[in-house]
């Protein structure tokens, strides 16, 4: 039994108002949300950052209570706990749990049993099925399916004839068997680690530019560190407002993943790349060529003694950032992003998540302290 999770549109509106600078507080809160889901059930899968899946066979006689009960239960908690609102579907199969979680928004909970399938899938569009994008949708619409319940009730020769796996797997997940299983384990291995952001309004102020483009990279060290990995190349980019692009890859002499090695050569590759006065609406940074950090080999001119006291640093960083949320120390150069009002609304408002607090934050959790110098 599957139950879809999903956090009101109120709560994800107040992600958007807030633009980059909160979005590291949003994280906070979906990785609480995530927790109190466990409490319920091991099997959670991530599916987004304000979308979860949970595997709740077998749990009715540990709650003494319906899959229902158990899933308005975890709805409950949520809201006493974060101060948000979510709605959540619960059926025989994913695909089926997600149309329930969309049935009630912003704050409801849908049931969806084998023998009423077909009450929900009725009047539902093909193309809003999960996973059918628009060139299947009109393909389907062609042969005369336009809803959900016109494609599970199709017969398996059609299906098997027509479609590929992937839409298969839908057909037998809309018929309420269970194909996707709630996926628990998270990727443990990347070939690269990116990280890019959209910024509102576009830019010419170099400092900021370059500020973006510096907390991108701590970004995408933060990643490279919680996988124990380390770069060997990087690869910096700007994107005008006019959405060409320019950008760089640069060698480095040593894997790492601290970014106060990194921010010598990520200065140099930005001054290769950034034209003055044109306005820059995006910048990303690319951690690539990734070692195992524990098999990194030293040669004789680097300074181990400095390295371990950086490593040491970083960790103690890393945990102060797993209590009170990413970016609670940062470094000097990414400082601009904070304390330049590039995201204030066009009329010069100020974003609704500037002035509230999501339940439980105080002003310790929200203020970023900026880590202007290491001395190693």
């Amino acid at each position: 039994m599957s139950v879809a999770i999903r956090q009101s549109p109120s709560a994800q509106r107040l992600r958007h108002q807030a633009g980059i600078a909160d979005y590291e507080t949003y994280s906070l809160f979906s990785v609480r949300l995530f927790k109190i889901l466990r409490r319920f059930s091991p099997d959670v899968e991530e599916y987004s950052i304000d979308e979860a899946f949970v595997d709740l066979t077998g749990l009715r006689r540990s709650f003494h209570g319906s899959y229902e009960r158990i899933a308005e239960k975890m709805r409950e908690t949520i809201e006493a706990e974060l101060g948000i609102t979510v709605s959540a579907g619960v059926s025989l199969s994913k695909v089926l749990a997600k149309i329930g979680s969309k049935h009630k928004k912003p704050n409801g909970l849908t049931v969806i049993p084998g023998r009423e399938i077909h009450r929900y899938l009725e009047k539902l569009p093909v193309e809003k099925v999960w996973g059918i994008g628009p060139n299947t949708a009109a393909f389907l619409n062609k042969h005369g399916i336009t809803t959900a319940l016109q494609l599970a009730k199709r017969d398996e020769t059609f299906i098997e004839k027509h479609l590929s796996k992937p839409y298969r797997e839908i057909w037998h997940e809309l018929n309420g068997r269970s194909v996707y299983p709630v996926v628990t384990e998270t990727k443990s291995s990347y070939q690269s680690i990116s990280k890019a952001k959209t910024f509102t309004p576009p830019s010419q102020e170099e400092s900021f530019v370059f500020a973006q483009l510096s907390k991108n990279l701590e970004n995408a060290c933060i990643k490279a560190r919680k996988y124990q990995l380390a770069a060997t190349r990087i690869i910096v980019f700007l994107r005008k407002q006019d959405f060409t692009s320019r950008g760089v890859e640069i060698k480095l002499t040593r894997p790492t993943a601290y970014p106060v090695e990194l921010f010598g050569v990520l200065r140099q590759g930005f001054q290769n790349i950034y034209q003055p006065q044109s306005l820059y609406r995006q910048t990303g940074a690319v951690l690539s060529g990734l070692v195992p950090a524990a098999g990194i080999q030293y040669t004789l001119f680097d300074d181990t003694t400095k390295i371990e006291k950086m490593a040491r640093i970083y960790e103690s960083i890393d945990e102060i950032s797993r209590k009170y949320g990413k970016h609670t120390i940062q470094h000097g150069a990414s400082l601009p992003t904070k304390l330049q009002a590039q995201h204030e609304g066009e009329r010069g408002d100020v974003p609704v998540r500037k002035n509230a607090r999501f339940k439980g934050e105080n002003q310790r959790q929200r203020l970023g302290l900026p880590l202007l110098h290491i001395k190693i």
